[in-house]
């Protein structure tokens, strides 16, 4: 009998298990649904700063039987809120969105704020993550990260931002630096303050809007920075979240140094696990489908992913905040089935 924890750590080293791990980070992929505010009274908008709000809405995705993991934040605009851009932090139904860029063109990088981890709110989630990694109940502790890309469309319009991509690559290049050190800097400190392992999510940084050229030049080094400051200083796990059709960068996915890669739900995963023979694999349930489809499609489409090969079972991406928890139950149920 495996524990959640090890049973998340020996699917990343592809170690035998009864059955593949069910998680689902949070972050880009947040596991935040009305229902789950109502029944823990952690509600949205004020879990998003509130330390102890944000530890108690992450604890009752385990606690009422949805998913083996803890994991902050709920929303992608903690770095860049901290780095300077404005955040309007929305509301129950309403996760937290950019309404003003910090800056009007890359070569602006160097009015960027550094992330103050005594003030802002990456401390609300430092915090939780101390708080979550304090229960003595041994469900891994996900820390998340916006990826650079993504970070950096979040700072200036992404219209200038993929148009610097070509006409002015130094000062793109200069940004992209200085915020994926920031990043890394924050994922050292979820580290330090208990989290189990990271993911990264980059959404804005997909083949389709960069294409191979930009993906390798301005994705991939950036995602491995992150990657390798984090690694450089602790022995932890790190999985890669990327959005979208991976058709057009498949053969460049590889060259990230993440331990497990997470897909969106229209990747074919026998394709892709041909491009990553030796990678773990993560995903890649339908979104949509697990707010809007019937029971029977989502237990059958779980169970699709787990003959399919996915080492480890999890949404494509964030849940929609209106889909009910008894469909979003199906999932671990499901999968439970498989060890019986």
């Amino acid at each position: 009998m495996f524990t959640e924890k090890e049973r998340l750590f020996y699917a990343f080293d592809k170690k035998n298990i009864d059955r593949p791990p069910c998680i689902c980070p949070g972050g880009m992929m947040n596991m935040v649904t009305k229902e789950l505010m109502q029944e823990t009274n952690a509600k949205w908008p004020d879990a998003h700063s509130d330390s102890d709000m944000m530890a108690e809405l992450s604890r009752g995705v385990y606690s009422l039987g949805l998913f083996e993991n803890y994991g902050v934040p709920f929303c992608m605009t903690v770095e860049a809120e901290a780095m300077g851009s404005t955040v309007d932090f929305g509301n129950i139904m309403v996760e937290p969105h950019i309404v003003e860029y910090s800056l009007k063109k890359s070569e602006e990088w160097d009015k960027l704020n550094k992330i103050d981890f005594d003030k802002s709110r990456a401390t609300v989630v430092l915090n939780a993550i101390k708080k979550l990694s304090e229960y003595k109940d041994d469900v891994p502790v996900i820390g998340n990260l916006t990826g650079p890309v993504s970070v950096a469309t979040s700072l200036l319009d992404p219209n200038i931002f993929y148009k610097e991509l070509r006409k002015n690559k130094e000062a793109a290049h200069s940004l992209m630096r200085h915020v994926s050190e920031q990043i890394a800097l924050f994922g050292i400190k979820q580290v330090e303050a208990g989290a189990n392992c990271i993911t990264i999510s980059d959404p804005s940084a997909t083949g389709e809007i960069l294409g191979p050229s930009a993906f390798k030049e301005f994705a991939v080094p950036y995602i491995n920075h992150i990657i390798d400051r984090i690694k450089s200083m602790y022995d932890i796990k790190i999985i890669v979240h990327i959005c979208g059709n991976m058709n057009i960068v498949k053969g460049i996915i590889g060259h990230i140094r993440a331990d497990a890669f997470s897909f969106d739900s229209m990747v074919n995963i026998k394709e892709i696990k041909n491009e990553l023979p030796q990678r773990v694999t993560m995903g890649n349930l339908n979104t949509f489908m697990l707010e809007f489809g019937s029971k029977e499609k989502i237990r059958t489409s779980t169970l699709k992913c787990a003959s399919d090969g996915f080492n480890i079972i999890s949404p494509a991406c964030g849940l929609g905040v209106g889909t009910g928890l008894e469909n979003i139950k199906i999932i671990l149920s499901t999968i439970k089935e498989i060890a019986e």
